[in-house]
């Protein structure tokens, strides 16, 4: 039985839920057969994120599937690549610093993600394959956890989702944004479970 690292992030800025958080405990209301999930909240902190996959992304994960929110968009994205930078919000273009001193450029996740954007699409779930996870916490994850399992030799797949606000979070704001119940987010993640690719072997 495969063992998935399922991560989100929590409050943060004017939010104080977070849409990946929340689908996750949607996720978990009906939890999936046929694996084994291990979840985990982060804080939104550069630091602490890199502490955090450093200790759950163990020899027995042999995927890691990340979620972050994405306020402003109306669909599910699939991001195909991680890139080595590190932005904290405000900080300049040309100030910001690399995730890893020395480490690739990028890293691109190994799982099928075009497949996996026509059968959240075919179930009737609004997804996209992006080409990149931008350069806040979101993409962090993404090249962090690829950066570590290439690193330390671990077999672990890596994949970013982003994904659309809450219908709680749009009716508590007072902002015009597209949202996606959480339940359905939950759904999405739930088929990509479903559908997992056979564990690679170390």
């Amino acid at each position: 039985m495969p063992r998935v690292l399922l991560t989100a992030y929590g409050p943060y800025e004017e939010w104080p839920t977070n849409a990946s958080w929340l689908a996750i405990e949607a996720l978990t209301r009906e939890l999936p057969t046929g694996v084994e999930l291990v979840t985990r909240r982060y804080p939104v902190d550069f630091a602490e994120v890199k502490r955090r996959l450093e200790s759950d992304l163990t020899p027995e994960i042999d995927f890691a599937i990340h979620l972050g929110q994405a306020p402003g968009s109306g669909v599910i994205q699939l991001e195909a690549l991680g890139v080595n930078v590190a932005r904290p919000r405000g900080v300049p273009a040309d100030q910001a610093a690399p995730l890893v001193v020395g480490g690739p450029v990028a890293y691109r996740s190994q799982l099928p993600l075009e497949a996996w954007t026509q059968l959240l699409r075919s179930a009737g779930i609004p997804a996209i394959l992006s080409f990149h996870a931008g350069e806040y916490l979101c993409n962090a994850a993404l090249y962090l956890s690829q950066h570590i399992a290439a690193t330390r030799g671990l077999r672990t797949a890596s994949m970013f989702l982003h994904v659309p606000l809450d219908l709680s979070q749009v009716t508590s704001s007072e902002k015009n944004l597209p949202s996606l119940p959480a339940e359905t987010t939950a759904a999405a993640v739930r088929l990509l479970l479903a559908n997992l690719p056979q564990p690679q072997l170390v």
